[in-house]
Parts: C-alpha cells; structure tokens; sequence
C-alpha cells in the first residue's frame, strides 16, 4: 500500500514526514509532496498556465485528475490547513473535484483545524518535551481546535518574545520557525495521546484505509 500525501507547506510536509511511519506504521510506503501556499481552486477547475507558482489547490485539479487516470492503486491524501473557511463547505469544495474526475482516484481530504499547529498542541506533553521551557499558562488556555490564531499562540508559548517577535522578522522567519518546530515537535508526539478531534478523525481514517 502507497499513500501521496499532498501538503501545502514545507513545514507540514516535514511533520507528516515524522508523524507517518508512527501513524501507518514502518511497512506502508509514502511520498510526500509540498506545496508553496495552499491557493485557491480554479474557476471551472482549470488551473492555470503557470506551475511554477506551486500552489496546492491551484494544481489540485489537474493532480487528481493525473492520479485517477494513473489507476495505479496509489492512495491520496490532501491535508489543508482550514484557515477561516467553513469546514463543510470547504470540504464539500474538495469533494466536488475530485468528484468531477473519471476515473476518480482513490483520494481523502483531511483539515487542520485551523492550523497544522492545532496538531502539535493536540499533545502539550510533546511540546513540553521539546522546549522544557515553554509557557504552560499560554499551553493551558489553548481549547483543541479553536480558531483562534494557532500558530501565534504556539510562538507565545516557545519562541522568545511570541509571534510579534517573529512577525518583525518576516514571513522567512515564521517558515523557519514552523519547520523547526515540525522537527522537534513531532517526534515526540504521541499519536494514540492526541487531543485534536481533526488529528484523531485523520488518524482514524488513515487507519481505516489500511484495513
């Protein structure tokens, strides 16, 4: 069995890249591919002329439609960040893409909600353990799930002087910092400990398929 797991982001795609093995286990195989951004989907799901541009939903059209005609077995997995989206209607975005493939590959959406950080902080255990210093009254307010500004409040709680610091220092910065913390946080995760109701539905479903 062969997962390619589409991400939007270098820092995401280094997680999964960590988290995989201990949510598939070691014999499944698996490709990742990011992205630079997550995009927006096509109008008329054509997507544009300019790949270079490299953005998940902007190609996700012509992805799925690649795979569906690959028919080659291969399992796709789209993880998106939801941002500020509406859960349903987004995923019901995505459905209707791969929905308008034939043949359909055999594909799954799943959402961080609303950031991929909602997953670290789905295991505040990990996160301790990764920077002793962290600050657990920032950790411990944090409600799994919640829009609430993720990754800013996984900065005020590890990085010195908080997210401010960091959006002073630009947008280099913050990637850099959010793949640092992919890996240092994500191998001490504990899959079967997570609290993030989006981490535990994507494990229970990766589980599922591999049934």
């Amino acid at each position: 069995m062969h997962f390619e797991i589409l991400i939007e982001d270098q820092s995401g795609g280094k997680a999964m890249e960590i988290l995989l093995p201990k949510l598939l286990g070691a014999e499944v195989t698996f490709r990742i591919i990011p992205y630079k951004g997550i995009g927006h989907i096509p109008k008329g799901l054509r997507p544009g002329a300019d790949a270079s541009k490299q953005k998940l939903l902007n190609q996700l059209p012509l992805l799925l439609q690649a795979y569906g005609k690959a028919q080659d077995g291969r399992i796709v997995v789209v993880i998106c960040d939801l941002d500020n989206r509406e859960t349903e209607t987004f995923l019901s975005e995505l459905q209707n893409v791969l929905d308008k493939c034939d043949p359909k590959p055999k594909a799954f959406f799943f959402l961080a909600i609303e950031e991929f950080e909602a997953w670290y902080l789905g295991d505040l255990n990990a996160i301790r353990q990764a920077y002793p210093h962290a600050r657990n009254s920032i950790l411990n307010s944090y409600a799994n799930d919640s829009i609430c500004g993720t990754w800013e409040l996984l900065a005020d709680a590890v990085y010195k002087g908080g997210h401010k610091a960091l959006l002073k220092k630009g947008g280099q910065a913050i990637g850099e910092q959010k793949k640092l913390w992919a890996e240092t946080i994500s191998p001490c995760m504990n899959v079967d400990a997570n609290r993030s109701p989006s981490f535990n539905d994507m494990y229970a479903q990766l589980q599922a398929i591999r049934q």
